[in-house]
Parts: structure tokens; C-alpha cells; sequence
């Protein structure tokens, strides 16, 4: 089989006192490894230093989604007690969850939150997910509900608790529907965007609805086996029209995060032309794929075996110098994962 298309080849040793449990203060003071694939060169920077890596007229990609309070706790008749992850919104009370624990739970069982709403379970599927429906009072509406019930839902890996819930989500988070933050993002200011308009940098955005199931490991050893869980994505018109035009005007269009890859490579014809889009994607970006669209990537240090550092090496262009990268950082002792430093490739 060809190296690229086994799970072992995107491993890589990590120790585990790396993995950020907390965001550094303030945001854009994280780390940065700048790589220059032309050139074959790296620089380790702080993340404030992506100004000079930016041009007058490069285009900046920002996924604009919004992170529930996707974690709720509730607890069946006989009292025990049921964790549910809010996955993707089927309808107005339907919902695909991930549910622990999976074992317990049986077509028909009702979760109870509080007094004033509860869910049924519809229907269970793999990985430990299964559709319920919600009934709550309709004096309120459900986002509503959720504020009461739900808490941000961290990745298992981060086990501090976070003492400010607006830290997991961008400063420029608008459409609320993630399950988990675009942590790209997560580095950037208000401040700091604001001095890349000043410079003539273009900052367009577009959605994708981040699903727990962007985080969840390839376990088959061919990892064209891999069933990616499909994820909501928007792009205007409006939106659609300014990156179309600056591409064939020659423009640079850098990505924020695998979030923005997946939408822009999602809604791009096979001429490298954006169309407008309000769909599903269950993209899968591995090596050798072409690029139709993205030119430059910022974006985060990704669990070992992810689909994630599989589309990251895949924009790099070369397995090994991706892992040579993620050695590096090892070595220079970069935070990893959600709350950890960044990359910048072009």
C-alpha cells in the first residue's frame, strides 16, 4: 500500500506535558512557526509576527462559526447519569449527539436536564452517536435552554478548566453552531485584525459548523477506509464574488485554520472557481491532493493519526518534511492541540 494512504505514517511522539490545558494571555503572544515551502525554510517567531508575513492585498479566510454550549449533563429514570456532546442539527428538535454512556442507552430512552426539558433517544448509530429529539417549554426558545443547561465542551485531552468560556471562541465568532472552536482563530485580535485591514489585507468570511467528529481518530489502518462526518459550510454571494476576484487578480488567499480549507476546497468547481453554498461537506483532504484554491495556511499543531495533520501534510506537500516540522516543535517545545501555538505555510 502506498505510504500516504497508511494511519501509522502521520504519527509522530509527543509528550504529553505539551499538550496546552490553558490559552496564553494575551491571545496573538502564542508561538509561530513560519514554513516556507519554496525555500524549504522555517523560523520560529511569536504569532503578533504574522503582520510581517501578510501582504497588501493577500485575502484572509476566517471560519465565523460559533461554539455552543454543547455539553450537557442529564440523567435517566433509574438516576443514572447521561452525558450528551450536541454533534449537528438535524431540525428544530432533532439532534445527532454523541452520548456516554453509549451502552446505557436504548431507542426510546428519555434523558432528563431539569424540569423544563429533556430528549428522547430516536435512534443509535456507530462511534457512540445516536439522533434525539428535545422537548422542552416553549415559553423559551432552545438556544435559550441550552444557555441554562449546557457548558462549553472541551477536548478530552484539556483538563484544566477554563476560568473565561469567550477564550474558546474567537473574537470574531458570530453564527453559533460549532461543537468545537476553530482554534486557528484563536490567536487573533481584534487589535491585530484591525492593523491587517489598515495594511490592505482583505479579511472575508465563511461558516462551517465544526462537528466532534472533525476530532475523531482514523482507526482503520488504510486510512481510505475513514468515514469523515459531514459538516455544515456557507459561503455568500457576496462572499464568493470578492475571493473569485482575487484570485484572478493574482491575490494570495491564506486560510485560517483546516476549517477554511475545507470550506473553500469544498465550494470550488474544478476550475478553482468559489461558488456560493449553503451545504454538507464531508471533504477529505490527504495526500496527494490538489489544491484548487488556498495558496497560504495558518493553523494549529493537530493529534497524531488526525485527518487533521493529514490535510496539513497534504497542503505541505511532502510527509516528511510535515513530521520533520512537528519534530521541530517538539524539540523547541511549542504547545500542542486546541490552546497551543500556531503555523503559518506558504
Amino acid at each position: 500500500m502506498q505510504r500516504e494512504l497508511l494511519r501509522s505514517t502521520y504519527n509522530y511522539d509527543l509528550p504529553e506535558e505539551l499538550i496546552a490545558q490553558t490559552p496564553v494571555e494575551p491571545r496573538d503572544s502564542s508561538r509561530l512557526l513560519c514554513y516556507n515551502r519554496k525555500e524549504d525554510k522555517l523560523k520560529d517567531l511569536h504569532f503578533y509576527d504574522i503582520y510581517n508575513f501578510l501582504n497588501k492585498g493577500d485575502v484572509l479566510v476566517i471560519n465565523n462559526t460559533r461554539v455552543l454550549p454543547a455539553r450537557l449533563f442529564g440523567y435517566k429514570h433509574t438516576g443514572a447519569k447521561i452525558e450528551v456532546l450536541l454533534q449537528k442539527r438535524i431540525d428544530l428538535t432533532h439532534w445527532e449527539v454523541i452520548a456516554k454512556p453509549f451502552k446505557r442507552l436504548d431507542e426510546g430512552t428519555e434523558i432528563v436536564f431539569n424540569e423544563n426539558i429533556s430528549a428522547f433517544v430516536v435512534s443509535k448509530q456507530t462511534y457512540g452517536s445516536c439522533v434525539i429529539e428535545f422537548k422542552y417549554d416553549l415559553k423559551k426558545t432552545f438556544e435559550e435552554h441550552l444557555m441554562e443547561i449546557g457548558t462549553v465542551p472541551l477536548p478530552p485531552y484539556i483538563k484544566e478548566k477554563l476560568k473565561d468560556p469567550e477564550r474558546y471562541q474567537t473574537v470574531y465568532a458570530k453564527v453559533e453552531g460549532s461543537s468545537a472552536a476553530p482554534t486557528a482563530g484563536l490567536h487573533f485580535t481584534k487589535e491585530l485584525l484591525k492593523k491587517l485591514q489598515e495594511k490592505g489585507v482583505e479579511i472575508c468570511e465563511v461558516l462551517l459548523h465544526v462537528g466532534l467528529g472533525t476530532f475523531r481518530p482514523v482507526k482503520e489502518d488504510n486510512i481510505l477506509e475513514h468515514k469523515m462526518h459531514s459538516e455544515y459550510i456557507e459561503v455568500s454571494e457576496k462572499v464568493a464574488e470578492r475571493l473569485n476576484k482575487a484570485k484572478a487578480m493574482g491575490r494570495r488567499i491564506v486560510a485560517v485554520g483546516t476549517t477554511s480549507v475545507r470550506v473553500l476546497e469544498s465550494a470550488s468547481d474544478k476550475i478553482g472557481h468559489i461558488l456560493p453554498v449553503k451545504k454538507e461537506t464531508d471533504i477529505f483532504i490527504y495526500p496527494p491532493y490538489k489544491f484548487k484554491f488556498v495558496d497560504a495556511l495558518i493553523t494549529n499543531f493537530h493529534l497524531p493519526e488526525s485527518t487533521l495533520i493529514m490535510l496539513v501534510s497534504a497542503f505541505i506537500g511532502d510527509i516528511d518534511k510535515t513530521l520533520n516540522l512537528y519534530n521541530h516543535a517538539v524539540q523547541e517545545r511549542y504547545r500542542f492541540f486546541s490552546f497551543g501555538d500556531a503555523m503559518f505555510i506558504e
